[in-house]
């Protein structure tokens, strides 16, 4: 690297502050800007700079936003009784693709990790137990993820609202669809037979 100007070095040393950009990538990046118009180069900048400015999390979901509600919150088409709790906002978004999901969202920031000093007071814990008692919540998804801490997340919520009117219940996980079963885990064969269900 050390070949390069130090203007070249300064693009691949910041490429490679990337999340999974490793040195030769972040390389591959800063030749391949070079190598494009100035304004291809303008744009990427001017996209950068707007969503550091723009971008922030919606009042009532914590979804990644541009106004103040995220576009999913102010679709009054969402079903506003179903609501789905999710980790991250990548987890919503990757259930939104899927299309089987009309309600609304809420986003953790996290899952509990005693190990890591995640408690239930550094995840939105208490903005999820207010919405829900408040809202007319009729049915809340937990699709948190299905590690240890997704799974201890999930099952502090739904102690923690045993109580509630709402109907709690939970993602179920299992074989992939095409999946070959020689090659599925044995901790996702566990869950997909105790996912089981009549077909008949």
């Amino acid at each position: 690297m050390q070949y390069y100007p130090e203007s070249v070095r300064s693009l691949i040393k910041n490429f490679g502050k990337l999340p999974g950009i490793g040195e030769k990538t972040a390389e591959r990046l800063a030749i391949h800007v070079l190598k494009r118009p100035s304004s291809e180069a303008e744009q990427l900048a001017n996209s950068l700079v707007t969503v550091k400015q723009k971008v922030r999390l919606c009042s009532q979901c914590f979804a990644l936003s541009d106004c103040k509600l995220c576009h999913i919150c102010r679709n009054s088409n969402r079903d506003s009784g179903l609501l789905c709790v999710v980790e991250q906002p990548a987890d919503m978004i990757s259930i939104e693709k899927s299309g089987a999901f009309n309600g609304l969202y809420h986003v953790l920031g996290g899952a509990l990790s005693p190990v890591d000093g995640v408690g239930p007071e550094d995840i939105r814990l208490r903005e999820l137990f207010a919405k829900v008692l408040q809202a007319g919540i009729k049915e809340l998804v937990l699709a948190t993820g299905t590690n240890v801490e997704g799974e201890s997340t999930a099952a502090y919520i739904a102690k923690e609202l045993s109580g509630c009117k709402a109907r709690i219940t939970r993602i179920a996980t299992g074989v992939p669809v095409g999946g070959d079963l020689k090659y599925v885990d044995k901790m996702t064969l566990k869950s997909a037979m105790s996912s089981r269900y009549d077909i008949k």
